[in-house]
């Protein structure tokens, strides 16, 4: 699997906003600027748009060497709200690459580098080139 292939066929995240800022063996920073369809009931930033960015950092991340890794088990903790005219920032950190349960942390922050969630990704390697 090519992973600009891969990546570019995440419809959802790029249907929302997402946008990659790095990527590399095992890393991956993505963004996403707050704009009033992100929005909830109370006028912060949707649980959902939160979790969609730092899945999408996972999975850039876990994916880096064009394999494929599926996610087994997530959690993710809201810290902070956000708001609209934010600029979220999710990066994924490997913490244990097994060659079949991959372990990422991923932090998101604000622009004034304020953490909003934190997120862990255990992985499934489905195949392996």
């Amino acid at each position: 699997m090519n992973k600009k292939n891969f990546t570019n066929k995440d419809r959802f995240a790029k249907f929302i906003g997402c946008e990659i800022l790095e990527s590399s063996d095992n890393h991956a920073k993505v963004q996403i600027e707050i704009e009033e369809r992100h929005l909830n009931g109370i006028d912060t930033t949707q649980g959902g748009v939160i979790f969609t960015l730092a899945d999408f950092a996972f999975a850039i991340a876990s994916n880096f060497d064009g394999n494929i890794v599926t996610a087994i088990n997530v959690n993710i903790s809201y810290v902070k709200a956000s708001k609209k005219g934010d600029i979220l920032t999710a990066e994924a950190i490997p913490q244990y690459t097994d060659t079949k349960l991959p372990i990422y942390n991923v932090n998101v922050k604000n622009q004034n580098n304020e953490l909003i969630a934190v997120f862990k990704g255990t992985g499934y390697r489905l195949k392996t080139l």
